[in-house]
């Protein structure tokens, strides 16, 4: 199979490489992030996991590259907010045809909190819900059913609603190997000849 292929194995329609089906501008993906859904057609990546992501905002969905993302994982940008400057939850600026408001002001019905970046090798498990202007760092792994609604430090392991930080995969050591590193970004050969050494877990057979 190709880096180009929609399914990087072949019987397998659950599984895709996920940059391949993406065809919004504001939605970037790197290579070999893979999507699983067992539930809907995973093709279906953009309509059904990416919510309340219009234009108007000018927000983008950034995830790295080798992440993992289960089936029914959510993101949920800005225009699913109601804005708490108000003194009412109401989206008036939203219904501006019937309210007699300005289109142009229609953003202001709710908080800008801005993009949601994944960093690099990150999993993310089934059903996780991740809020408008999250940042998730390299490395990190999100819980089953966690509600991501701040920013997740690399190589860190959370969970839970709303997600906190459980433990750190590794020592502090390793971690700044791995940041320095950056093995993701390394050519496709030189990863095969050290996929035994990742998979070991000992930084120190990288090479």
């Amino acid at each position: 199979m190709s880096l180009n292929d929609i399914y990087p194995r072949k019987d397998d329609k659950t599984t895709i490489y996920l940059k391949n089906v993406i065809t919004k501008q504001d939605i970037i993906v790197g290579d070999y992030t893979i999507y699983n859904d067992f539930e809907k057609n995973p093709e279906k990546f953009e309509q059904n996991n990416v919510l309340y992501h219009y234009p108007i905002n000018n927000e983008k969905l950034i995830i790295g590259k080798f992440c993992s993302i289960a089936c029914g994982v959510k993101f949920l940008f800005n225009s699913a907010n109601h804005t708490l400057k108000s003194l009412s939850t109401y989206p008036f600026a939203l219904l501006f045809e019937e309210w007699n408001m300005n289109k142009k002001d229609v953003a202001s019905g709710w908080d800008n909190k801005g993009d949601i970046v994944i960093g690099n090798d990150v999993w993310i498990g089934y059903k996780v819900i991740i809020l408008a202007g999250v940042k998730i760092g390299d490395g990190a792994i999100i819980g089953t059913g966690a509600l991501v609604t701040k920013d997740i430090p690399a190589y860190s392991i959370v969970g839970g609603i709303p997600a906190r930080v459980i433990r750190k995969r590794f020592s502090e050591d390793i971690i700044d190997k791995l940041k320095f590193l950056k093995w993701w970004n390394w050519p496709k050969e030189k990863i095969m000849r050290n996929i035994s050494a990742i998979q070991s877990g000992d930084i120190n057979r990288l090479n």
